[in-house]
């Protein structure tokens, strides 16, 4: 199987990604890191660890729509399976969605249904909660709205402060998402309505 990673910033998730399919954890060709950010320090990682590279902008595209499908065209072009979002920040269209059903995966930074959005963990923090986590969800046409493959729980301590409450979360997303796409590519997870079996190995 071979499969896309998409990041529009730092790319500390794809980072943990790239060095699972290297240890051979992941058994599937990470062929393609996608951004719609020139700037993105993603696309340097992917670079660096000899993965192909494509950025699209999306002012250069008329709507959101024709953007979308100039990506999809990539993708089927260089044979793409299945996508993994990994800190994208930009909403896929139902267009996008429906080339790739139930083909798409993406870590969001709570416990889902809970603090959807952005702002995740600085939502979840704001509010003050107790205990909050790391959600692997697939991608349907609402906004983090999938059915959900992994969640681990965090525990916000009486000292945690946002910066130390955002590590905690990445060191989890770091360990959790590259075995939720290791379980996908190993045909391990089988979506019910809204819950995910994971079927063993």
């Amino acid at each position: 199987m071979k499969f896309a990673v998409f990041a529009s910033g730092q790319g500390s998730n794809l980072q943990a990604i790239i060095e699972a399919v290297q240890r051979g954890e992941i058994k599937a060709e990470l062929a393609v890191v996608f951004s719609d950010n020139r700037k993105a320090h993603a696309l340097k990682r992917a670079q660096e660890a000899g993965i192909k590279t494509l950025c699209l902008c999306r002012k250069d595209y008329a709507t959101k729509q024709s953007y979308d499908r100039s990506i999809v065209i990539h993708l089927k072009e260089e044979g793409i399976d299945f996508i993994a979002l990994a800190g994208y920040m930009r909403i896929l269209t139902p267009f996008f969605v429906k080339e790739f059903p139930k083909r798409i995966l993406n870590v969001h930074p709570s416990l889902l249904p809970s603090f959807k959005g952005a702002e995740g963990i600085k939502d979840s923090f704001t509010y003050g909660v107790k205990v909050t986590g790391v959600t692997i969800h697939f991608v349907d046409e609402k906004m983090d709205h999938g059915p959900i493959i992994l969640q681990e729980a965090v525990k916000v301590s009486e000292e945690e402060t946002l910066e130390s409450l955002t590590e905690k979360i990445h060191k989890v997303e770091h360990r959790l998402y590259p075995k939720a796409i290791a379980l996908f590519a190993d045909g391990r997870l089988k979506i019910k309505g809204r819950k995910v079996e994971i079927l063993n190995g």
